[in-house]
């Protein structure tokens, strides 16, 4: 079985998906010495940080030999009922896989044999995962911004899960599981664990040789399956950050001590979403993101704009919440109870994950 979460959550989206690639043709290389039938389980989840995204093109961009007629995927939470609840939906995604599976498994390129390609893409994995923990595991805020912009206290709460949110209850990003991790960056629209380290990688890849890397870069991402499924990936999350509600929850939702040194880790995380957006619509060859896809982009557009008004509400909701918690006497003036204001604050939580179409 090959984990998505974690290995995003310790190293980023980019140095996640090319190790897990590299595992995969270790792990045929092995069977075929052995004379052993591969089958790989891949433990996806709904979002891209978690190895979720178009399946068509996920299952197109695994190594060719890895497949042979052999894939488990998991399907869970919202993604059962986008993809099953009606029969001639459900008849449609299980064609989609069969097909991906039947297309990559006879028709399988060889490019990620190319020894060349590889080297440059484990430098890029690397400087991706060195700028990505720079900001999640050595920039000493980070917790306690994580903990105060986003909803991930109230996340905790909510009764859609079978296991507790933290491993062993300490409010450390090593204890945190991977779910709500995704989840809190999602609700407050950072989605940051999809994205963040990218756009430094490839800029400093570009820097070495701007005009012969751009042009490499390009063609990668028109003959190498899995380079183009991670733009892909990328440029459909960075469509759904909206880096403007993700501010309205850093400056409400900060505690007045903290204000100045957050704002400055905000600004942090809104350069590298500039420059990621920048580079990936470069490599793509677009002037807006998901201009190839012109449905998804409509979808994504819709949907963004519907939430928008939740996500003030819930800032709201959270402010007032924390109000409570904060107080000694545990009693404030306010026209509704703790307990209304948890519950009000839960259904935006689920509002903005249907709109999302992501939980984690």
């Amino acid at each position: 079985m090959l984990g998505y979460s974690d290995s995003n959550k310790d190293s980023g989206f980019l140095s996640s998906n090319w190790e897990i690639h590299k595992a995969q043709q270790a792990l045929q290389v092995t069977a075929d010495r052995y004379g052993l039938a591969l089958r790989i389980f891949h433990g996806r989840g709904g979002s891209v940080g978690r190895g979720g995204g178009p399946a068509y093109e996920a299952i197109l961009a695994q190594p060719g030999a890895s497949l042979n007629g052999r894939i488990k995927i998991t399907e869970q939470g919202e993604v059962l009922a986008s993809k099953y609840n009606l029969p001639d939906l459900a008849l449609y995604n299980l064609e989609t896989v069969v097909t991906a599976v039947i297309q990559g498994s006879l028709l399988h390129s060889s490019v990620d044999e190319i020894e060349p390609w590889n080297e440059i893409m484990e430098g890029l994995a690397a400087r991706s995962r060195r700028h990505y923990r720079e900001l999640i595991y050595e920039q000493p805020d980070l917790v306690d911004f994580f903990h105060q912009v986003t909803p991930i206290e109230e996340i905790s709460q909510l009764q859609i899960s079978s296991r507790p949110a933290r491993r062993g209850g300490k409010k450390t990003l090593s204890s945190l599981r991977a779910i709500p991790w995704v989840f809190s960056w999602t609700q407050a629209r950072f989605l940051l664990p999809s994205w963040y380290g990218v756009g430094t990688a490839l800029k400093e890849f570009l820097d070495e040789r701007p005009e012969e890397h751009l042009r490499l870069l390009r063609y990668f991402y028109l003959k190498w399956p899995f380079f183009k499924m991670v733009i892909s990936k990328v440029e459909m999350t960075l469509a759904k950050v909206d880096p403007q509600i993700a501010e309205h929850y850093v400056q409400e939702l900060t505690q007045p001590e903290n204000r100045v040194r957050f704002q400055a880790l905000f600004e942090t995380i809104s350069e590298e979403f500039q420059l990621t957006r920048q580079i990936v619509l470069m490599i793509a060859g677009h002037e807006r993101l998901l201009e190839g896809d012109p449905d998804l982009q409509r979808s994504v557009h819709l949907r963004n704009g519907t939430i928008v008004p939740l996500g003030f509400l819930q800032v709201s909701l959270l402010k007032r919440l924390r109000q409570y918690r904060n107080t000694v006497s545990g009693v404030i003036k306010s026209r509704y109870s703790r307990e209304e204001l948890l519950r009000g604050a839960l259904l935006t939580i689920n509002g903005i994950a249907a709109g999302m179409r992501n939980t984690g």
